[in-house]
């Protein structure tokens, strides 16, 4: 210990660590701080890290679309695998690399091994095994989906999923499946049956939005051991094209045609006759195909040859419904076309109309039908979507 003075002030100056004598002490040497132990300090050892597996050790009947997680708390990852009897999964880390999670999809009835390292401050390694077994599915569904990739559609064109097998778990599927369009646009998805689900816009579409819809069903639970089959994340992406809108009148005999907005013709129209059973459709209907020529056959809709039915050529056949009605070429009604209507459902057309209506006709295009009392129901089309109000629309 070394003493001085400095301005009338005693400073002590001790040298930290250990010091040496040359003889023993007799009591009147330093001591050491209480508490200090006299000698070196040592640094606290950090806790070990712990490791958290997803899903948990010997779990059965995992969702092969269920993610695999790894969280190490009080430390880093630095080695995490996952293999089963298809090979080794892939993940990805968190930019702490603190969490690992799989970025591949898992197989069904599958055994799975999961390892994992973590390190502490100290470089201290804590480690774990662990396995699961994935479900096998007692049914799969497949989203069908219309429009078609690359498919150019009307402004009326909802999309339209489909499911060989029933769903049980809706939200399930729901939260699976994303519609991102070009052109921000409000809608919706609603069931139509277990099987069927349609999501479309508030309003019709506006032309050239660029749609897609991408489900993410692939292993997915859908309630009931139903689960999306390996082939069910799809990408599926249309455009929608010019707007084509018109409307047949069943009371002034006339069928107006709209393009982009622009009143474009306005043709003289025969109609369902006023009669039960020949009523067109009130309602919105959208084109869904159409044909140069074909047997017009009122047996493929119920209604029977010797009931008053028919079975007769036409051409320029745009299929509005799937209950038989079409706008069509009727040279045979020409002379009431603008003045009565005698058809049996469908829009009649002079031979030159219906040909240009025939040619600017897509898939999606809007047929509104309006001054009847029979409403257009998903009993006659399998495109009932502008029939229900917005406020009535949802899941």
């Amino acid at each position: 210990m070394l003493r001085w003075l400095v301005g009338g002030v005693v400073v002590v100056a001790a040298v930290a660590g250990c010091t040496s004598s040359s003889g023993s002490s007799s009591g009147g040497g330093d001591k050491p701080a209480a508490g200090g132990g006299g000698g070196e300090q040592s640094s606290p050892t950090a806790p070990a890290a712990t490791l958290a597996v997803v899903p948990a050790a010997n779990a059965a009947a995992v969702a092969p679309a269920d993610p695999v997680k790894v969280t190490a708390t009080g430390g880093t990852l630095t080695s995490v695998s996952v293999a089963g009897s298809g090979g080794a999964v892939k993940g990805a880390l968190n930019p702490d690399k603190t969490v690992w999670t799989s970025t591949d999809k898992l197989g069904f009835g599958a055994r799975y091994t999961v390892s994992a390292v973590a390190t502490n401050a100290d470089g201290q390694k804590t480690t774990t095994t662990s396995a699961f077994t994935t479900a096998r599915a007692t049914r799969t569904v497949f989203p069908a989906v219309s429009p078609l990739n690359g498919m150019t559609v009307g402004v009326g064109m909802p999309i339209r999923v489909y499911f060989e097998n029933p769903v049980t778990d809706r939200k399930a599927a729901l939260a699976r499946m994303k519609v991102t369009t070009s052109v921000p646009t409000v809608g919706a998805w609603r069931w139509f049956s277990a099987t069927e689900v349609h999501w479309r816009p508030k309003t019709y579409w506006k032309s050239g939005t660029k749609v897609a819809l991408d489900t993410d069903l692939r292993g997915v639970s859908l309630g009931a051991g139903t689960y999306g089959s390996v082939n069910a994340d799809r990408h599926v992406a249309f455009t929608i094209g010019a707007s084509h809108v018109s409307i047949a009148d069943a009371k002034t005999h006339r069928m107006k045609v709209w393009i982009n907005g622009k009143l474009t013709k306005d043709f003289p129209a025969s109609l369902g006759k006023e009669v039960p059973g020949r009523f067109t459709h009130n309602g919105v209907h959208v084109v869904t195909d159409k044909k140069a020529s074909m047997t017009m056959d009122s047996t493929t809709f119920g209604l029977a040859l010797d009931a008053g039915g028919y079975r007769v050529p036409v051409k320029f056949a745009t299929r509005i419904s799937n209950g038989g009605e079409f706008v069509h070429s009727a040279p045979w009604s020409v002379a009431q076309q603008g003045k009565e209507n005698v058809s049996h459902g469908c829009v009649n057309l002079a031979p030159a109309n219906a040909q240009w209506f025939y040619g600017i006709s897509q898939p999606g295009d809007v047929v509104q039908v309006t001054g009847t009392p029979v409403p257009l129901t998903g009993k006659d089309t399998d495109i009932p979507d502008w029939t229900i109000p917005w406020s009535q629309w949802g899941e």
